[in-house]
This record gives C-alpha cells, structure tokens and sequence, in this order.
C-alpha cells in the first residue's frame, strides 16, 4: 500500500474524538478542544478531557459561562487536565465570553468576519489562550472548510514529512503530528503503521 493509502486511512484528531467539522455544532467543539490540546501536556490526557466535557454538555459558548469557573476546574480535573486547571478554565470562560459578545457565539463569525488568512489568524489569537499553536491546531483542520485556514504547518508535522520524503505536508498534517507523537517521539517505530515509507525507522524521535 502506498504512503498516501496508509495516511488517508489513519484517523486524524477531530475523528477520533467524533467530530464532524461539517457540522458547525462539530467545529466549536474542535475550538474547546485545540485549546486543550495547545498546552504542554499529553495528547491523551487533552483527548480524555475533551470527552468529559461532551459528556457534561459543556460544548456551547453559553453553556461554559453558565458552568463557571468552579465547575470547569472540576470537569478539567477530572479528564487528568490538573496541570493547567485553573489556567485552562479562566481561558475557556473568557474565550466563550469574548465569543457570545463579539461574534454572537457563533464561531463560523470568525472567519466571516476576517479579511483574509492573516486577520484569521489574528482574530483568533485575540482569544485568551489561543497562541499560534492552538490557532495552527484548530485552522489545520479547517482547511477543507473554512476558505480562509490556511497555516504555516507545524514543526510536528515538517519533521515526520521529512521522515518519509512527503512533499504535501498540508493534505496529511494532522496525521504526521500524530504519527509523530504517538511513535517518533516515543521510539516506537517497530509498532509505526508508515515504517516501511520511513528514510530513518531507528533513529527517528
């Protein structure tokens, strides 16, 4: 099977976690979860919270500002999310205020709004917590949906294309950062579904 085949096949983040980014509902849900996923922290442990939060309703900007701050730490801690609780929830709580003030709690606003990729990408990181890694994270996968997503791909992601002798980084980022951190970083190349695309199964991490 080709290199292609095998990326197309792996599930990228939004996947995993049950997300359709079709679905506007979906691409606020993704907005929550890039912002977890932006910290220094497992990608697991992001996941798992991420799932405490669809489990506790908490996936609509006025939902998270009826929660709280209190409630939030509550639901991060219990996701395994302790290291960056008290951070995290103020962020969530202001990044959903900011949106129900400025753009009606409607996400897709953002990019309406925006007059190109660059305002994009300002707007975006004008929201508490969304660095340009989280801003990379959350537009990566927007870029069948949203005209204007189109960010420079991430280091994760050059890295693991380079590995393998990939010119189109963009198509398959999600899938390189993943393979990247699930197997390159970790040294598990021998378990690596790409190994035998890879221009370095040893050294690679």
């Amino acid at each position: 099977m080709g290199l292609e085949d095998v990326l197309r096949g792996l599930k990228g983040f939004p996947e995993r976690l049950g997300l359709d980014l079709g679905d506007p509902g979906d691409r606020f849900k993704w907005f929550i979860a890039s912002l977890l996923f932006a910290k220094r922290i497992s990608y697991r442990i992001a996941e798992e919270t991420f799932r405490r939060f669809v489990e506790e309703g908490l996936t609509t900007p006025s939902r998270i500002v009826e929660a709280g701050w209190g409630r939030l730490v509550e639901v991060l801690d219990s996701g395994g999310y302790v290291r960056y609780d008290f951070s995290t929830a103020s962020n969530l709580l202001e990044a959903a205020r900011k949106l129900l003030d400025e753009y009606g709690g409607d996400v897709d606003r953002i990019h309406e709004l925006a007059s190109d990729g660059r305002d994009l990408e300002r707007r975006l990181m004008e929201f508490k917590g969304f660095g340009p890694t989280a801003v990379n994270i959350f537009l990566r996968e927007l870029r069948d949906v949203w005209r204007k997503a189109d960010p420079t791909p991430s280091r994760l992601a050059v890295e693991a294309a380079e590995r393998l002798r990939l010119r189109d980084v963009k198509r398959f980022e999600s899938k390189l950062v993943l393979l990247n951190l699930e197997y390159c970083k970790r040294k598990r190349c021998d378990v690596c579904p790409v190994r035998s695309h890879c221009t370095e199964p040893s050294r690679a991490g």
